[in-house]
């Protein structure tokens, strides 16, 4: 075997055995079938949330690490439109990496469109309110994979852009847009 094909089995066995092993550090963490200990979902959410409640969904899958391609993170809103007043953002991580929720208005741009500085983030002054503790309210440190975070904001009737900031995140796409009504 040559030397490019010897790097290549070599990056591939590398890329299975660092794949199995995060499958079995999650598996664990949430509790997997070999007896882990878990946060379970049912306990980590908000009680008596306030005004409209907005699902999100953030995961990912992939890696920037690994042979350079692009991570694939996503974020999902369970509804297009919510009233205005208070609503409450609930953020569930179904992903292998910490995540958060921002809540900013839409820039004049349209969704996506923020610049990213050169640390991977955006500019946070706009925001209006952040989840980002693990099993918790508002700000903290990132929702670990398998936790939920929540924020309740008073919101005026406008669009609104939900993201994750966590360093390049938003700029691999994971934002999305939500109308207050």
């Amino acid at each position: 075997m040559n030397r490019l094909g010897t790097r290549w089995l070599t990056f591939v066995v590398a890329v299975v055995i660092l794949t199995a092993a995060s499958v079995a550090a999650v598996a664990a963490f949430r509790g997997g079938s070999d007896g882990g200990a878990s946060l379970s979902l049912a306990s980590c959410q908000p009680a008596g949330p306030q005004g409209a409640v907005v699902q999100v969904q953030l995961t990912d899958r992939g890696s920037a690490m690994m042979g350079g391609t692009a991570m694939m993170v996503s974020l999902r809103i369970d509804q297009a439109s919510a009233p205005g007043g208070k609503v409450t953002f609930v953020a569930t991580n179904t992903g292998a990496l910490n995540h958060e929720l921002l809540v900013l208005p839409v820039p004049a741009d349209g969704p996506g469109t923020r610049p990213v500085g050169t640390d991977g983030k955006i500019d946070e002054a706009p925001s209006l309110g952040e989840a980002s503790k693990s099993c918790g309210a508002g700000a903290g440190d990132g929702i670990t994979p398998g936790t939920r975070s929540w924020v309740t904001v008073d919101l005026k009737p406008g669009t609104y852009e939900l993201l994750c900031d966590i360093p390049w995140h938003y700029a691999d796409g994971m934002f999305g847009e939500i109308v207050i009504t």
